[in-house]
């Protein structure tokens, strides 16, 4: 069974930066895609930062330049940084494990997913 949960969220100001950490237990590293998604009510869900096992990385669009993605096999830790945030951004974010076959923001689905941690940014 894997069992994820959020933290780091909290209120900024738009420029701030925030870092999310995502504690993950019975997680096999070669056999799932690790990511971020956030979720507002009544919206689609958008996968914005996604890791392989190799480390390599994807990022929507929209976060580019200014969020990434990070693991610490070793605490069983994933992060996301956040900078540059925008009033945009403001959302619920959560941590999810995914299909290891297929690990980029645009198809990426998680199957499971932490409680997630909200995230709101002040103009």
């Amino acid at each position: 069974q894997v069992q994820l949960g959020e933290s780091g969220g909290g209120s900024v100001q738009a420029g701030g930066s925030l870092k999310l950490s995502c504690v993950i237990s019975g997680y096999t590293y070669s056999s799932y895609c690790m990511g971020w998604f956030r979720q507002a009510p009544g919206k689609e869900r958008e996968a914005v930062a996604v890791i392989d096992k190799d480390g390599d990385t994807n990022y929507a669009d929209s976060v580019k330049g200014r969020f990434a993605i990070s693991q610490a096999h070793a605490e069983n830790t994933l992060y996301l940084q956040m900078n540059s945030l925008k009033p945009e951004d403001t959302d619920m974010y959560y941590c999810g494990v995914g299909p290891s076959f297929d690990c980029n923001t645009d198809s990426w689905s998680p199957f499971i997913w932490g409680q997630g941690t909200q995230v709101t940014v002040s103009s």
